[in-house]
């Protein structure tokens, strides 16, 4: 596989305000070195690995320790879906963001369901695509127009894996049944993740302190065994309350 050798001094201690810790996923080696130079640029990220198939993401996740690792869809022998996958299943993972060329209902979905906390596409301006990894990084989901248009009709027409989907009474019977483990406060502030709410934002119209809007997010994905703040999104859609 063709890769350009990452830099020496892999497991870099993350600092606190350092810069966040990156590793580019893609089969082209061509978008690999731009999204390396790219990224590079920018003074808050650091590029510390590249793969060119998602079967080698693991190993350099434990070798280099990454905050994040922007993933492509399309590769060959384990695609990104599966990579995502297998990565948010892992003790204190790293966060996902997809950057593809592919907006198709069921790549969206399937994709924020292994847990990738956000889907860019490829042809996005460079300095959205760092505002992205950042925003990520903040625990905000992003989702460019494309995948917000798709998503939509896929929650309404299939299960995101290709298969007709439950009836809209029993999607919204199941994510009410799931919305009602929450307590009023973790429900409230569910609705305003939904709403594309940030923390500080969801602080300040529910009159809550910042760590405990944090906590409260915590403990909604403990409770609804969900990855990240997306999968939160969802399910409220789902229950048809926004």
């Amino acid at each position: 596989m063709d890769r350009v050798t990452p830099p020496s001094n892999p497991i870099r201690p993350i600092r606190p305000g350092g810069p966040i810790r990156l590793i580019v996923v893609d089969d082209d080696p061509l978008v690999r070195s731009g999204l390396r130079l790219m990224l590079s640029a920018a003074d808050t990220v650091d590029v510390v690995a590249e793969a060119g198939d998602g079967a080698e993401v693991q190993a350099l996740v434990d070798r280099y320790r990454p905050d994040l690792v922007l993933m492509d869809i399309r590769m060959p022998g384990t695609d990104g879906l599966a990579a995502t996958a297998a990565l948010r299943r892992q003790p204190r993972p790293p966060e996902v963001l997809i950057l593809t060329t592919f907006t198709t209902d069921s790549y969206v979905l399937q994709a924020l369901r292994a847990g990738a906390a956000g889907y860019v596409l490829k042809h996005t301006p460079p300095a959205r695509i760092v505002a992205a990894v950042h925003n990520v990084m903040a625990g905000e989901p992003v989702l460019s127009p494309a995948a917000v248009r798709q998503l939509i009709d896929a929650v309404t027409v299939t299960d995101g894996a290709g298969d007709p989907a439950p009836s809209p009474g029993e999607e919204r019977a199941k994510a009410e049944a799931m919305l009602n483990q929450l307590g009023p406060r973790e429900r409230e502030v569910a609705l305003a993740v939904a709403e594309g709410r940030t923390n500080a934002e969801i602080a300040e119209t529910c009159c809550m302190s910042l760590p405990t809007v944090k906590a409260h997010v915590s403990h909604i994905l403990t409770k609804l065994d969900l990855n990240n703040r997306v999968q939160i999104a969802l399910l409220v859609y789902r229950a048809g309350l926004v």
